[in-house]
């Protein structure tokens, strides 16, 4: 069947690779590697955008460093998920007027989702004049353009401008380490949840073609990578925009089918898109890690109804009876909104049990926070932040006792577990679901596969020792 590619043309970003070039020509003629620092917020998403950030500087001949002193380039990727996140760039952001003062050369851009967001432009162009680039994510693949702009006429460079966004194949990434790697299947989002910005920040979902997704993972896999996590605001609608009946399910299939010793994860699932064909693929195919993040947000039908989940408390508990009736042992985390707007104490209760009754391994909680240009915004709240922490501190205080009592139950079990890093001079390995886990022994182990026997844990995190 025909669909409409929502790509960037080959010859733009051919003159964006002739931009990098330049660059990398102008900068080499300064006796010296100049440096770049990229500072991500926020979800996976915008680390998988960091690394085409970063990619795209080293392709221009730019080092990296950590601190902001030594940077000739510094880049603020932004989320715009939370207040919290916003008002820690703009401390961030206000901070760097001291570096900018000592380099009057450096040049700071701010990026991502809370760059798209017309009010946040006009506050950095008016109250934030040291930072030199501004733009958001569907312009991210100009970002050679932008800096060559500064770096030839000097002035500032804002663009901002609404789009339902379009999908840029091949540009550069330089990964952060060599055992885990995200890969993007599809981009942006068509639920509009009412208290989300994301839809109006990163545009509509579009899907890349499963030839460049399964191209990118047999790239990665050669490469050594273990770990592959695939991204997409809503993984579950992979490729309805395409018409080629070719589902996210098919798509794991297909990635599964490649030669290595490699797992495969995925986020974020909505559950309005899950079913049987996914806990069936998942359960079958081997390299498709038993683990699945599905956030429910709320226990109240009433609630999730006004957050437009589009399904209800009893359709979200069928799903993962239905998961676990394929995958027993499987490893469950979510999302939690507490406090959302006129969430009664009745409705937070729902909640709590929902979260008793599933017992998930782990929860991620946030304390409902108001979006401006979302409809939930403008709706009544009768209840105070007080009221709201709370309900969030007994939730929290309800997890944590089930987390620990599944962590438990992992004593004295033999888990096969991905060594991928170290916290000082004890190494870090993920279960196939998941789980953090400390252990010792040697550096040379990381990016191995390992059995390894529990020998305790805590509400967070696994140890074992190598068998």
């Amino acid at each position: 069947m025909s669909y409409i590619r929502k790509e960037i043309p080959p010859e733009l970003l051919a003159r964006q690779r002739e931009i990098m070039a330049d660059i990398r020509e102008h900068l080499s003629s300064l006796g010296r590697t100049p440096l770049a620092m990229v500072d991500t917020y926020g979800c996976q998403q915008n680390e998988a955008d960091s690394e085409k950030l970063r990619g795209m500087l080293a392709e221009m001949g730019y080092g990296f460093t950590t601190k902001e002193s030594e940077a000739d380039v510094i880049v603020l990727n932004t989320c715009a998920v939370r207040e919290h996140a916003e008002q820690r760039v703009y401390g961030n952001v206000g901070a760097l007027t001291h570096t900018k003062k000592a380099n009057p050369n450096q040049i700071i851009v701010l990026c991502g989702c809370m760059a798209q967001q017309e009010s946040v432009a006009k506050r950095i162009k008016e109250s934030y004049r040291h930072v030199d680039i501004v733009f958001g994510p569907h312009a991210l693949w100009r970002f050679p353009e932008f800096l060559q702009k500064v770096l030839r006429e000097g002035g500032r460079v804002f663009e901002i401008t609404p789009s339902d966004g379009a999908i840029a194949e091949g540009l550069p990434q330089k990964r952060d380490g060599s055992v885990k790697a995200w890969l993007s299947i599809m981009y942006g989002c068509n639920n509009f949840c009412t208290y989300c910005i994301v839809p109006y920040v990163r545009g509509r979902e579009r899907s890349r073609t499963p030839e460049d997704i399964l191209a990118e993972a047999k790239a990665l896999v050669a490469a050594g990578y273990k770990d592959i996590t695939l991204l997409g605001q809503n993984v579950n609608s992979y490729g309805k925009d395409l018409n080629l009946g070719v589902d996210f399910s098919d798509i794991l299939s297909m990635i599964n089918q490649i030669d290595g010793d490699f797992v495969i994860r995925f986020m974020t699932s909505h559950p309005k898109d899950a079913g049987e064909k996914l806990f069936s693929t998942m359960a079958r195919c081997d390299k498709v890690a038993k683990q699945l993040h599905l956030p429910f947000q709320s226990g109240s039908s009433r609630v999730l109804s006004a957050m437009n989940r589009r399904y209800t408390r009893e359709e979200y508990l069928a799903l993962i009876d239905l998961a676990r009736s394929y995958m027993p042992d499987i490893v469950l985390t979510s999302d939690v909104i507490v406090g959302f707007p006129g969430e009664t104490e009745e409705e937070f209760e729902e909640t709590m049990t929902l979260v008793d009754r599933v017992k998930f391994d782990a929860l991620f909680t946030f304390i409902y926070s108001r979006r401006p240009g979302t409809p939930a915004a403008s709706m009544p709240d009768p209840f105070t932040r007080e009221d709201k922490q709370k309900r969030f501190d007994r939730l929290i205080a309800l997890q944590t006792e089930i987390s620990e009592k599944k962590h438990a139950s992992y004593i004295g079990k033999t888990e096969r577990v991905l060594i991928d890093g170290t916290e000082g001079s004890t190494l870090t390995g993920r279960t196939d679901g998941g789980r953090l886990v400390r252990l010792s022994g040697d550096e040379s182990l990381i990016g191995s596969f390992r059995n390894v026997k529990i020998t305790g844990s805590n509400t967070w995190a696994l140890s074992g020792e190598l068998i």
